[in-house]
């Protein structure tokens, strides 16, 4: 079995969105009281809590509180496992000498939501006709209309409201037998950027995707927006005299909710088009190579001159698609793979040709600067733009993976067998890569 996840937005009455309201508090009280607990019990023993003791301890206080007992008893081990998990993570970053980054107390104002366990208790999804829209029991709240349709119907298994923007969605997990996505048959090889978001390389020749850019076309308001919530809060604590804990007032609340809109819908685009564009890919493509990419050492680094290009790499996602354009190859059963970029160099390295029969694949004496936009090969004299000639690398090198053999003769068990080496016959058609 396989699990996927569908989100269904809520449409909750004025009284099922108190209801929702007052959750959210008890569930975002009931994470700090638990982290408050393991702070006092280690300053106190120098022992840690573990998560079984704790939910021992969600079953006393739900006996003393009545907010507590009116919560579905797994929703709150819910709530407490993803604070274990906080220290988990914690200790994994200590251990490995990162920067640890505590577990924090959370406000009411940045506590996404909580989650369910088991469906039918607490929670149970009635879909619609064909799966599509439906309705959502919660307990104490009743039935809540819900919008949205599983790609691939299945079974579900966990719940997790979520309340984001101002809005209240339902992240469900379904468990499916199997996933049938339409597979293509052309091989191609794509160079990520930003001037265009996607360079394609076939053997028939290059295409380009362009980069809707959609954080740069709401940047202006955004900005806007930004310094309207800082001053209110400047005024704010000027009022108050304090730096935290200020007052909020309603001019204050609505532009918060404006600025966090904003964000939501650029969010929104961009996860439409990441998926819209990764399908695309796979339905046409059954082998798609492409180079394997580090964000972290991308965006490192610079300081203030490198604060618009890194902001623009952030607002492309480019980790998020690779892991969209995997996860659909592999449901598909397409051939997928990453060249290693240290390696490979496709930016650096020369597509042309030197011969009839193979590729120039040659290195400059100099290594070209991340602004040098075009290709000039001193050695084959091979001149295009940068980011073609690093997907015809890439395409290159792909076709160096599945030794030249038609789709056909790799294809074993519904994936491409991912080759290492030329078969016979077929030497000459590029040089060897080592991987």
């Amino acid at each position: 079995m396989l699990n996927r996840k569908v989100t269904y937005r809520l449409y909750p009455n004025a009284a099922q969105k108190v209801g929702l309201q007052e959750m959210l508090g008890l569930h975002q009280r009931l994470y700090n009281t638990a982290l408050e607990e393991r702070i006092r019990v280690y300053t106190e023993t120098g022992q840690g809590l573990s998560f079984a003791a704790q939910c021992r301890q969600l079953t006393q206080w739900r006996q003393s509180s009545t907010g507590l007992a009116s919560l579905n008893a797994q929703s709150g081990q819910v709530t407490l496992k993803r604070l274990h998990l906080a220290f988990q993570h914690f200790f994994r970053r200590v251990k490995n000498g990162e920067t640890p980054g505590f577990p924090r107390f959370k406000p009411l104002s940045r506590y996404p939501g909580w989650g369910y366990k088991t469906h039918g208790n607490g929670w149970k999804l009635h879909p619609g006709k064909e799966g599509k829209h439906g309705r959502l029991y919660l307990q104490g709240l009743g039935l809540v209309p819900v919008r949205g349709k599983a790609r691939t119907a299945g079974t579900p298994v966990t719940c997790d409201i979520v309340h984001k923007a101002g809005r209240w969605y339902a992240s469900v997990t379904l468990a499916v037998e199997s996933i049938s996505r339409e597979r293509g048959t052309e091989r191609g090889a794509f160079d990520w950027g930003l001037t265009d978001f996607l360079t394609l390389a076939t053997p028939e020749g290059t295409e380009t995707v362009a980069n809707p850019r959609h954080l740069r076309n709401q940047l202006a308001e955004l900005k806007r927006m930004s310094q309207k919530v800082s001053r209110k809060v400047h005024m704010a604590q000027e009022v108050s005299g304090r730096e935290q804990g200020v007052p909020v007032s309603a001019n204050l609340r609505r532009a918060i909710a404006h600025l966090a809109r904003l964000h939501a819908k650029v969010a929104r685009q961009r996860k439409d088009f990441l998926h819209q564009i990764s399908a695309e890919l796979v339905k046409r493509f059954g082998a798609i190579g492409t180079e394997a990419l580090s964000v972290k050492n991308m965006v490192s680094g610079g300081s203030s001159r490198k604060r618009g290009l890194n902001r623009e790499i952030h607002a492309a996602s480019p980790a998020t698609f690779l892991q969209m354009i995997r996860t659909k190859a592999e449901e598909a059963g397409s051939w997928y793979e990453e060249a290693p970029t240290r390696e490979l160099k496709p930016t650096q390295r020369c597509h042309g040709p030197c011969g009839p029969q193979c590729a120039c694949w040659a290195l400059p004496a100099e290594k070209k600067a991340l602004s040098d936009r075009q290709h000039q090969c001193p050695h084959c004299g091979t001149a295009c733009g940068r980011d073609e000639n690093a997907a015809r690398v890439l395409l290159r090198w792909m076709e160096t993976r599945l030794a030249g053999q038609e789709l056909s003769e790799v294809w074993s068990g519904g994936s491409f067998t991912a080759m290492t080496g030329h078969s016979a016959g077929n030497e000459h058609e590029t040089h060897a890569i080592a991987v």
